[in-house]
């Protein structure tokens, strides 16, 4: 308990000072800017606890044995939005696939159920702005089919030679929906992987296989799925089963599990960052 304490102030404090940064403060420079990166930290780490504390019920809930979550920070320099993500560790076996579904898919629906509202919200802060030449780079975010309603429910059509600059809040929104998608990926031990075996079973392993292969060619469209690809096969794609793995899913977990699939396909983006320049 200690340690995740200590881990989450850490991270605060790095989202803190990437928020500040990204609004155009100088924390180092001016301490008080530093209330500027409250309205990035303060709803991204939202969305992450509420994710991770998604899956800490549904594995309560389930008689699972289940660590508080654990926050990662990160240095708050260059690109970086200052923490690595959240997780937390399960301590006994699951029992069988209706909790392993509900276990799977808790974390990424309700990290959803707030990063759409902090989204829609930030996007009503945010202006459409003249695209003008800079003299360095500029990295362009991808548009998963949830940002491209919210754009076009808030703004209409986009003139050619405009574009959003999205305000911090939304900023954080759009992380929200880009780490549903990351962790829906159906393989190894990801929320998708534990969702897609819950689902299919012994079937899902032969297609959990082919997932890391499959994102090299998207590898073309954003560098960091080779990453992810390389990742995954060094962690394994093979799914632990559950204890009683005879159990048939429910209905009601199956429904659950559609849902998760249509959310993965609303927060997907094949190019997540674009660099221009």
């Amino acid at each position: 308990m200690r340690l995740q304490a200590i881990l989450f102030l850490l991270t605060f404090l790095t989202t803190l000072v990437a928020g500040s940064l990204l609004a155009g403060g100088d924390p180092l420079a001016r301490p008080q800017d530093l209330l500027l990166g409250l309205m990035f930290a303060v709803p991204l780490l939202s969305i992450l606890g509420v994710h991770e504390l998604g899956h800490y019920t549904a594995a309560r809930r389930n008689r699972v044995e289940v660590t508080l979550p654990y926050f990662i920070p990160a240095p708050p320099i260059g690109l970086s939005i200052g923490t690595f993500g959240a997780f937390i560790k399960i301590r006994s076996p699951l029992p069988h696939r209706d909790a392993l579904l509900e276990i799977g898919a808790a974390g990424p629906i309700a990290g959803a159920l707030v990063a759409i509202p902090v989204l829609f919200i930030g996007m009503s802060m945010s202006e459409v702005r003249q695209l003008l030449p800079t003299g360095g780079f500029q990295v362009r975010l991808g548009e998963p089919l949830l940002l491209k309603a919210a754009t076009l429910l808030l703004f209409g059509k986009i003139p050619a030679g405009y574009d959003v600059v999205l305000h911090p809040v939304a900023f954080a929104g759009w992380i929200g929906l880009f780490v549903t998608a990351l962790n829906l990926i159906p393989s190894g031990q990801l929320d998708g992987g534990h969702i897609a075996y819950a689902l299919f079973g012994g079937r899902y392993e032969r297609v959990s296989r082919l997932v890391p292969l499959a994102l090299l060619p998207l590898g073309l469209l954003w560098p960091g799925w080779l990453l992810w690809a390389v990742l995954l096969l060094f962690l394994g794609t093979r799914h632990p089963r559950p204890v009683f793995e005879e159990i048939p899913l429910s209905p009601g977990r199956r429904a659950i599990g559609a849902a998760a699939g249509v959310l993965f396909l609303l927060c997907f983006t094949p190019a997540p960052f674009t660099i221009l320049g």
